[in-house]
C-alpha cells in the first residue's frame, strides 16, 4: 500500500518480495502433489481450493506490488537515470529497465519532433525561469493520507508549525512531511 500511495519510488523489498515468491512456489509444489495424491477426501480437497485461493490473492498482490513500480519507473525513467538517490532504491533490473525506458523515450522524441527543430533547441533537460522542468519528477508535495504504526516523532510542516503523531492516529499531508517515517516503518500511507 505505501508503494501504490506514495508519489516517489520507495526502496525496493527485494527481501520480502524473494521470500513471498519462495513461499509462493514451495505452496504451489505441495498444493500440486495434494491434488495428485489419490488418497484425498473431499475435504481435503476443499482445503487445496482454500490454499489455492490464497496463493491467487498473494500472487495477485505481488504483481500489484510490480506494476506499482514498474508504472513509476517509466513515468520518471529520465529523471531516476539523473538521481542516484532514486537509482539506490531500485533493484539493477530496475536499474537497467529505467536507463533503456529513458534511452528509447528519448531516441523516439529526437526522431519524431527534435531533429526537425534548430539545434539550439534539440535538448530535453533545458531549465528556464518560470517554465516547469522538462524532465518531470515526483510531486513530493502531493496530499497523502498516513496513519501512525506507533508513537513517531513530530512532524515537521512546511510552514514550520510542528505536530505530535502518536499511534494509530490519521494525518492529512504533504507526502515529503512523512516521507521519512513511512521509508523508517514508523507510518504507513492508507
Amino acid at each position: 500500500m505505501n508503494e501504490r500511495h506514495a508519489p516517489d519510488l520507495l526502496p525496493a523489498q527485494q527481501v520480502l518480495l524473494a521470500g513471498l515468491l519462495d513461499h509462493i512456489h514451495r505452496q504451489t509444489d505441495t498444493v500440486q502433489t495434494l491434488r495428485a495424491d489419490p488418497s484425498s477426501s473431499e475435504e481435503d480437497h476443499f482445503r487445496i481450493m482454500l490454499v489455492q485461493t490464497e496463493i491467487e490473492r498473494v500472487k495477485f498482490i505481488v504483481r500489484s506490488y510490480v506494476r506499482t513500480r514498474l508504472f513509476k519507473i517509466e513515468k520518471y525513467a529520465r529523471f531516476i537515470t539523473m538521481n542516484e538517490e532514486l537509482q539506490m532504491r531500485m533493484t539493477a533490473t530496475e536499474q537497467e529497465h529505467a536507463r533503456r525506458h529513458a534511452d528509447l523515450t528519448d531516441e523516439h522524441f529526437f526522431s519524431s519532433v527534435l531533429q526537425s527543430l534548430p539545434p539550439p533547441q534539440r535538448a530535453l533537460d533545458e531549465e528556464f525561469d518560470l517554465v516547469p522542468a522538462m524532465i518531470a519528477g515526483p510531486d513530493l508535495n502531493r496530499a497523502v493520507i498516513a496513519r501512525a504504526r506507533s508513537d513517531c516523532p513530530a512532524l515537521e510542516y512546511p510552514n514550520g508549525k510542528t505536530g505530535t503523531f502518536s499511534k494509530g492516529n490519521v494525518v492529512l499531508t504533504p507526502y515529503n512531511v512523512v516521507e521519512r517515517l513511512v521509508e523508517e516503518g514508523f507510518a504507513e500511507l492508507v
